[in-house]
Protein backbone atom coordinates (compact mmCIF):
# COMPACT_ATOMS: atom_id res chain seq x y z
CA UNK A 1 0.00 0.00 0.00
CA UNK A 2 3.07 2.20 0.82
CA UNK A 3 4.40 1.89 -2.50
CA UNK A 4 1.20 2.85 -4.27
CA UNK A 5 0.48 6.29 -2.54
CA UNK A 6 4.49 6.69 -3.18
CA UNK A 7 4.02 6.01 -6.59
CA UNK A 8 1.00 7.64 -6.79
CA UNK A 9 2.91 10.67 -5.19
CA UNK A 10 5.75 10.98 -7.71
CA UNK A 11 4.02 10.82 -10.49
CA UNK A 12 1.44 13.68 -9.30
CA UNK A 13 4.87 15.64 -8.23
CA UNK A 14 6.03 14.76 -11.99
CA UNK A 15 2.85 16.19 -13.70
CA UNK A 16 3.01 19.78 -11.37
CA UNK A 17 6.52 20.00 -12.44
CA UNK A 18 5.47 19.73 -15.68
CA UNK A 19 2.56 21.78 -15.51
CA UNK A 20 5.19 24.40 -14.48
CA UNK A 21 7.65 23.90 -16.98
CA UNK A 22 4.79 24.27 -19.63
CA UNK A 23 3.97 28.02 -18.17
CA UNK A 24 6.97 29.24 -20.20
CA UNK A 25 7.29 29.26 -23.55
CA UNK A 26 10.65 30.73 -25.25
CA UNK A 27 10.98 31.07 -29.24
CA UNK A 28 13.86 32.86 -31.40
CA UNK A 29 11.84 34.96 -33.80
CA UNK A 30 15.44 35.90 -36.22
CA UNK A 31 18.32 38.15 -35.62
CA UNK A 32 17.82 42.25 -35.58
CA UNK A 33 19.52 44.32 -37.73
CA UNK A 34 21.81 45.43 -35.33
CA UNK A 35 23.03 41.87 -35.13
CA UNK A 36 20.67 40.99 -31.46
CA UNK A 37 19.25 37.54 -31.25
CA UNK A 38 15.25 38.48 -30.96
CA UNK A 39 12.90 36.35 -28.85
CA UNK A 40 9.51 35.73 -27.77
CA UNK A 41 8.51 34.21 -24.53
CA UNK A 42 4.98 33.70 -23.38
CA UNK A 43 3.74 32.91 -19.88
CA UNK A 44 0.94 31.48 -18.36
CA UNK A 45 -0.40 32.64 -15.01
CA UNK A 46 -2.88 33.67 -12.72
CA UNK A 47 -4.84 32.69 -15.84
CA UNK A 48 -3.30 34.80 -18.15
CA UNK A 49 -1.48 34.26 -21.32
CA UNK A 50 1.44 37.19 -21.10
CA UNK A 51 4.25 37.37 -23.83
CA UNK A 52 6.90 39.97 -24.57
CA UNK A 53 8.57 40.40 -27.82
CA UNK A 54 12.46 42.05 -27.74
CA UNK A 55 15.84 41.80 -28.95
CA UNK A 56 18.31 40.60 -26.55
CA UNK A 57 21.83 42.24 -26.87
CA UNK A 58 24.99 41.59 -25.61
CA UNK A 59 27.57 43.39 -23.35
CA UNK A 60 30.44 42.77 -25.08
CA UNK A 61 32.30 44.28 -22.25
CA UNK A 62 30.89 48.00 -22.72
CA UNK A 63 29.81 50.07 -19.71
CA UNK A 64 26.55 49.08 -18.26
CA UNK A 65 25.34 53.03 -17.85
CA UNK A 66 26.79 53.44 -21.42
CA UNK A 67 24.04 51.34 -22.24
CA UNK A 68 21.21 51.92 -19.70
CA UNK A 69 21.62 55.78 -19.57
CA UNK A 70 20.59 56.88 -16.31
CA UNK A 71 17.60 58.95 -16.36
CA UNK A 72 17.04 58.44 -20.15
CA UNK A 73 14.23 56.47 -21.41
CA UNK A 74 15.54 53.11 -22.67
CA UNK A 75 14.12 50.74 -25.13
CA UNK A 76 14.61 47.68 -22.79
CA UNK A 77 16.23 45.85 -25.42
CA UNK A 78 17.59 46.17 -28.85
CA UNK A 79 16.44 47.18 -32.37
CA UNK A 80 12.43 47.65 -32.65
CA UNK A 81 10.45 48.23 -29.77
CA UNK A 82 9.55 45.95 -26.88
CA UNK A 83 6.47 44.76 -26.77
CA UNK A 84 4.38 43.24 -24.22
CA UNK A 85 0.78 41.26 -25.11
CA UNK A 86 -1.55 40.29 -22.95
CA UNK A 87 -5.40 38.48 -22.86
CA UNK A 88 -5.93 39.61 -19.42
CA UNK A 89 -5.78 43.04 -17.71
CA UNK A 90 -2.53 43.87 -15.89
CA UNK A 91 -1.88 47.14 -13.67
CA UNK A 92 1.58 48.05 -13.04
CA UNK A 93 1.37 50.15 -9.83
CA UNK A 94 -1.28 52.62 -10.86
CA UNK A 95 -1.19 51.73 -14.65
CA UNK A 96 -4.10 49.31 -15.66
CA UNK A 97 -3.57 47.98 -19.13
CA UNK A 98 -6.19 46.09 -21.07
CA UNK A 99 -5.43 43.19 -23.11
CA UNK A 100 -3.68 44.35 -26.20
CA UNK A 101 -0.29 44.90 -27.24
CA UNK A 102 2.06 47.78 -25.17
CA UNK A 103 5.72 48.81 -25.86
CA UNK A 104 8.00 48.75 -22.31
CA UNK A 105 10.55 51.44 -21.82
CA UNK A 106 12.64 51.53 -18.80
CA UNK A 107 14.41 54.97 -16.58
CA UNK A 108 17.21 53.48 -15.28
CA UNK A 109 18.42 55.10 -11.87
CA UNK A 110 20.56 54.75 -9.11
CA UNK A 111 18.47 53.20 -6.83
CA UNK A 112 15.41 53.11 -8.74
CA UNK A 113 13.93 52.46 -12.00
CA UNK A 114 10.63 53.15 -14.02
CA UNK A 115 8.55 50.86 -15.76
CA UNK A 116 7.19 52.90 -18.98
CA UNK A 117 4.67 51.77 -20.21
CA UNK A 118 3.19 52.88 -23.67
CA UNK A 119 0.67 52.33 -26.58
CA UNK A 120 2.33 50.51 -29.79
CA UNK A 121 2.08 53.09 -32.73
CA UNK A 122 3.14 50.51 -35.50
CA UNK A 123 3.34 46.47 -35.54
CA UNK A 124 7.18 47.13 -36.65
CA UNK A 125 7.68 50.30 -34.23
CA UNK A 126 11.43 51.06 -33.82
CA UNK A 127 12.70 51.13 -30.08
CA UNK A 128 14.44 54.83 -30.59
CA UNK A 129 13.69 57.76 -29.93
CA UNK A 130 11.52 56.93 -27.06
CA UNK A 131 8.36 58.35 -28.24
CA UNK A 132 6.65 60.49 -25.13
CA UNK A 133 3.09 60.83 -27.12
CA UNK A 134 2.37 57.31 -26.84
CA UNK A 135 3.36 56.53 -23.27
CA UNK A 136 0.49 55.33 -21.01
CA UNK A 137 1.94 55.83 -17.41
CA UNK A 138 4.84 54.72 -15.45
CA UNK A 139 5.73 52.52 -12.38
CA UNK A 140 8.37 52.46 -10.15
CA UNK A 141 11.16 49.45 -10.58
CA UNK A 142 13.06 48.16 -7.18
CA UNK A 143 16.76 47.63 -8.55
CA UNK A 144 19.18 45.32 -7.32
CA UNK A 145 23.04 44.53 -7.97
CA UNK A 146 23.59 40.88 -9.05
CA UNK A 147 26.76 39.03 -8.10
CA UNK A 148 26.90 37.04 -11.65
CA UNK A 149 26.65 39.23 -14.46
CA UNK A 150 23.78 38.63 -17.26
CA UNK A 151 25.87 38.95 -20.63
CA UNK A 152 22.24 39.43 -22.71
CA UNK A 153 19.10 41.59 -21.53
CA UNK A 154 16.98 39.22 -20.14
CA UNK A 155 13.12 40.25 -19.32
CA UNK A 156 10.92 37.53 -17.20
CA UNK A 157 7.83 37.33 -15.28
CA UNK A 158 7.63 35.32 -12.01
CA UNK A 159 4.72 34.49 -9.80
CA UNK A 160 1.80 32.89 -8.83
CA UNK A 161 -1.80 33.35 -8.82
CA UNK A 162 -2.63 36.66 -9.86
CA UNK A 163 -0.10 38.79 -8.50
CA UNK A 164 3.55 38.85 -10.53
CA UNK A 165 6.37 40.26 -10.64
CA UNK A 166 8.33 41.96 -14.33
CA UNK A 167 11.80 41.81 -13.90
CA UNK A 168 14.68 43.29 -15.73
CA UNK A 169 18.22 42.10 -15.75
CA UNK A 170 21.58 42.92 -17.52
CA UNK A 171 24.82 42.88 -16.55
CA UNK A 172 25.39 43.47 -12.45
CA UNK A 173 22.19 45.35 -13.05
CA UNK A 174 18.23 43.78 -11.89
CA UNK A 175 15.17 45.70 -12.04
CA UNK A 176 11.76 44.49 -11.01
CA UNK A 177 8.33 45.73 -10.74
CA UNK A 178 5.20 43.81 -9.25
CA UNK A 179 1.84 44.00 -11.16
CA UNK A 180 -1.86 42.57 -10.69
CA UNK A 181 -3.75 40.25 -13.15
CA UNK A 182 -7.20 41.19 -13.18
CA UNK A 183 -9.63 39.21 -15.44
Amino acid sequence: MHLKRAGFTSIAMAFAFAAMAGAQKTESIGTGSGGSPHEKTTWTIGGATISIQYGRPYLKGRPEAQLMPPGQPWRTGADQATVLTTDKTLTFGKVALAPGSYTINTEPGAHEWTLILGKLGTADQWGIPYLPKLEIGRAPMKVSKESKSAEQVTISIRGTGTTATLAVEWGTVSAATPFHIGS
